[in-house]
């Protein structure tokens, strides 16, 4: 072995023995720094997915209020549609009563308890949101009316109601039965 050479034992040039201690010495390095790029990386991960799931949480418990008030503030809707009927034939009864027979001694009481009853079953259905649709003339809305003939007619203009066969409600902001009306058309 030659001294112009430097070489050691194993044939390394002790420049590349110098390398290979440098690299040595800084390779913990770049492999801690390596391994905290990826740690943050997780973290960053974990810290998002906590994230997504906080906000799907509170999306569902939203949901859930939501449903759950509306259960709360609809539930009566079948309830409510079956006196809707009670309430259609009180009225008709009301309206077939004559009025020679309203004036009457002897049914005097009788009308003055079915108006009562017509009063207070108003009152009831206006404590729990039920809504008596406004349909004569207004303009047909088939959200909320059911057209059920036209009439040729001058007095009124097209699309609008002319006549009320049955009333319309609604539960809150919600349709329970549509208002069965009929429509003016332009006479021909």
């Amino acid at each position: 072995m030659t001294d112009q050479n430097n070489t050691d034992d194993a044939g390394l040039t002790a420049d590349t023995v110098d390398l290979r201690e440098e690299t040595a010495e800084t390779a913990p390095e770049v492999a801690d720094h390596d391994r905290v790029a990826a740690l943050e990386a997780e973290l960053a991960e974990a810290k998002a997915a906590t994230l997504y799931a906080r906000a799907e949480g509170q999306n569902m418990l939203r949901r859930a209020e939501k449903e759950a008030q509306d259960a709360r503030a609809y539930a009566v809707t079948g309830f409510a549609r079956d006196l809707l009927s009670v309430a259609d034939n009180l009225a008709r009864g009301l309206a077939a009563i004559p009025a020679e027979l309203r004036e009457d001694e002897k049914l005097k009481g009788l009308v003055a308890g079915l108006e009562a009853t017509g009063r207070e079953l108003d009152s009831v259905f206006q404590r729990h949101g039920i809504a008596r649709i406004t349909a004569l003339g207004e303009r047909l809305d088939p959200n909320r009316h059911q057209a059920m003939f036209e009439v040729p007619t001058a007095d009124a203009e097209a699309g609008t109601i002319v006549q009320e066969m049955q009333a319309g409600y609604t539960l809150k902001d919600r349709l329970l039965r549509p208002a069965l009306v009929g429509v003016a058309k332009a006479s021909d």
